[in-house]
C-alpha cells in the first residue's frame, strides 16, 4: 500500500471518507459493546428510539445541540485558520461567569439584563481565548495554553462559588444565589430547550460561514490556514487572523455559557453541572464540519444524540458513566486517522513508484 499527495483534495473526498471515518468508529464501538456483553443492536436501537423516537428525548438533543452549534462553529473557524483551540470548555465556563456576574451584580433594568448578560459572556470567553492567541505570539503553542486554560476556568468556578459569590441558602452542594427573574431566558415549555439561544446559534453559524466564504477577512483566515508561506509573502499577519479568531471562537463558547446559566440553571453552579463536557465533544462537531460553520447544524444535532442516547444507555443499561467518552474518543481517532485517506491517494501493488529506479 503506498500514499500518493493530491494537490487538492475534493470536497466530495472529504466528505466520503469523513462518512466512512465515523462508519469505522460505529463499527469499533459496536466490537466495544460486544465484549461488554451488550448487543450492538440494542445499544443504538436504545440511543435512537430514546431520542428521536421521543418527544422528551427529542428536547434532551436540542437541549444539547445549542450549545455545540455556538462552540462547534466558532472551532471550525479556528482549525481552517490552523488555530487548534482545545479550550472551549473554559471558554464556556468564563462566558458563564461574566453573566453570571452581569446578573447577579449589575442592576438593570428588565429587558437590558439578558442582553447584558450575553455580551459579557461572549466578552468573557473571547477574552479567555485572547491570552491563549497572546501566549502564541510568545511561541507557545496554543494546544497546551488553551488546554491548560481549562483547568484553571474550572478553578475560579469553583472559588467563586465556593467564596465570593456563595449563595446565602447553600446547603451541601455550593453554588451562587438566584439570577433576578428578568434574567431568566425563555424556554420551550416543557422543556428545558432555552431557544433563543439555539436561534443564535443557527444566525452564528450562517453569519461565520458568511465571513469565512464572502468577506476580505474569510478570504485572509483561508490563505494563512493552508498556505502559511503566501500569507506571509503577500503581507497577511498570521499573528493578527489567529487573534481574531480566537476572540471570535472564544467568543462563541461564551455565548454558550451564558445561554446554559441564563436558560437552565439560573445560576452559577460548579463546572461539571455547567458543561456536560461541551467545549471537547464541539471539537469533533467542528471536525466533522471540516471547517465550515454552516455544517455544525448538522453535525452538533448529530454529537446531541450521542450525548443524549449516552445518558439513556447509563440509565436503561446500567452501562457504565463513561459510556459518551468511548463514543467521543474513537470517532476522534477516526477522524484524525481519516485525513492521510483525504490528503493522499492509496495505491496497492507490489512494483516500485513511477520514475524509481531499480538498485544496483
Amino acid at each position: 500500500m503506498r500514499f500518493t499527495a493530491l494537490s487538492a483534495p475534493s470536497a466530495a473526498r472529504a466528505a466520503w471518507v469523513t462518512l466512512a471515518a465515523v462508519v469505522v468508529a460505529l463499527l469499533l464501538c459496536a466490537l466495544i459493546f460486544v465484549f461488554y456483553g451488550v448487543s450492538p443492536g440494542t445499544v443504538y436501537g436504545t440511543m435512537l428510539r430514546g431520542t428521536l423516537g421521543d418527544s422528551t428525548g427529542l428536547a434532551e438533543v436540542a437541549r444539547r445541540t445549542i450549545p455545540l452549534l455556538l462552540i462547534g462553529s466558532g472551532l471550525a473557524l479556528a482549525f481552517r485558520a490552523q488555530f487548534f483551540n482545545i479550550g472551549a470548555e473554559g471558554q464556556l465556563l468564563l462566558g458563564a461567569v461574566f453573566a453570571a456576574g452581569t446578573g447577579l451584580f449589575v442592576p438593570l433594568p428588565g429587558p437590558l439584563l439578558l442582553p447584558a448578560m450575553f455580551i459579557m459572556g461572549a466578552v468573557g470567553g473571547g477574552l479567555w481565548a485572547g491570552i491563549a492567541a497572546w501566549l502564541r505570539r510568545l511561541n507557545v503553542n496554543e494546544i497546551l495554553s488553551t488546554l491548560m486554560l481549562n483547568y484553571i476556568a474550572v478553578a475560579v468556578v469553583t472559588y467563586l462559588i465556593a467564596g465570593p459569590w456563595k449563595g446565602k441558602e447553600v446547603r451541601g452542594y455550593i453554588y451562587t444565589d438566584l439570577f433576578p427573574e428578568n434574567g431568566f431566558l425563555a424556554v420551550i415549555p416543557g422543556t428545558q430547550v432555552h431557544w433563543p439561544t439555539l436561534v443564535l446559534g443557527v444566525a452564528g453559524a450562517l453569519a461565520l460561514q458568511w465571513v469565512l466564504s464572502r468577506s476580505t477577512f474569510g478570504y485572509a483566515l483561508r490563505v494563512v490556514g493552508e498556505n502559511p508561506g503566501a500569507a506571509r509573502y503577500v503581507g497577511l499577519s498570521a499573528g493578527r487572523v489567529a487573534t481574531t479568531v480566537a476572540l471570535i471562537t472564544g467568543g462563541m463558547a461564551g455565548l454558550a455559557g451564558a445561554g446554559e446559566v441564563a436558560g437552565i440553571h439560573h445560576r452559577l453552579l460548579e463546572a461539571g453541572q455547567l458543561s456536560l463536557g461541551y467545549g471537547f465533544t464541539a471539537v469533533i462537531v467542528a471536525w466533522l464540519a471540516r471547517g465550515n460553520p454552516a455544517l455544525c447544524l448538522i453535525t452538533a444535532p448529530v454529537m446531541a444524540i450521542i450525548l443524549a442516547g449516552g445518558d439513556l444507555l447509563k440509565i436503561d443499561l446500567n452501562m457504565p458513566f463513561r459510556v459518551v467518552d468511548v463514543f467521543s474518543g474513537v470517532i476522534l481517532l477516526c477522524l484524525i486517522s481519516s485525513e492521510v485517506f483525504i490528503r493522499n491517494r492509496v495505491t496497492w501493488g507490489t512494483g516500485r513508484p513511477a520514475g524509481s529506479k531499480a538498485n544496483g
